[in-house]
């Protein structure tokens, strides 16, 4: 059994917008950081979350995502008087992040602003989007945020706005949901002892495999499914169970 500890930093940032043509990043902001630890897919508690003054105003259309306003934000620190507790906060760690390339666009911008050298984040962190994760698992689905916690049975009931800290407790939910669920090492020593006394009480009869019966389809039926799969491919364009 391995011993070794996984960190991850399930993150999300707001901005003060994006470019729609060219590099996304260039000319915008960093306005909040949210972020949670999970060590050994357990949530920690340890987050870091901090509102960021831009040195410009914010897009009415990103305002009407996250409903962040220059108001609210002009007293809140820079981005480089947050950037060291920062990069201690994600260093080494592996950042699990929706729509990764935004976030880190926008992250290597203002570290490359600070004229200290840093160098990109992907030389001192590993880069996990659980956004192409969910389009693999579930291709040409709605795969944003929303649709997952669907998917997965999620409460995201809180969640009227955009919101960094919010989006990544609910991101964290999504992504273990996604790769297996939490693992527990006493839950699982308990249904080990439950299974155990269970067991004590049942008489297992053991079946030989040669004597399965093996229910073949007549050509009536492989007709009425292939029909049926025609009718599949014409409503939806596509099907499964059909190479």
């Amino acid at each position: 059994m391995s011993t070794a500890i996984t960190r991850q930093i399930v993150m999300d940032t707001e901005t003060t917008g994006m470019n729609k043509l060219g590099v996304h990043y260039e000319g915008h902001r960093i306005i909040e950081i949210g972020a949670v630890e999970v060590i050994n897919r357990r949530l920690t508690g340890r987050n870091f979350h901090v509102y960021v003054k831009p040195d410009r105003l914010v897009d009415p259309e990103a305002y009407g995502v996250h409903g962040i306003s220059d108001e609210f934000l002009a007293d809140k620190p820079t981005f480089a008087d947050v950037a060291d507790e920062f990069l201690d906060f994600i260093r080494g760690g592996e950042l699990v992040i929706h729509n990764a390339s935004f976030d880190i666009g926008f992250m290597d911008y203002e570290f490359g602003m600070l004229k200290r050298g840093i160098p990109k984040t992907d030389t001192f962190c590993t880069i996990t989007d659980s956004l192409l994760m969910a389009r693999k698992l579930f291709p040409g689905k709605r795969n944003n945020l929303d649709a997952l916690c669907d998917r997965y049975q999620i409460d995201n009931t809180k969640r009227t706005l955009h919101g960094a800290l919010l989006d990544s407790e609910i991101l964290a939910e999504v992504y273990l949901a996604m790769t297996g669920g939490q693992t527990s090492l006493s839950f699982s020593l308990e249904s080990d002892r439950q299974q155990q006394n269970q067991e004590q009480g049942i008489q297992r009869i053991t079946r030989p495999s040669s004597g399965l019966k093996v229910v073949y389809a007549s050509d009536d039926e492989v007709a009425t499914h292939e029909s049926r799969l025609d009718l599949v491919m014409k409503k939806g364009g596509s099907c499964l169970w059909r190479g």
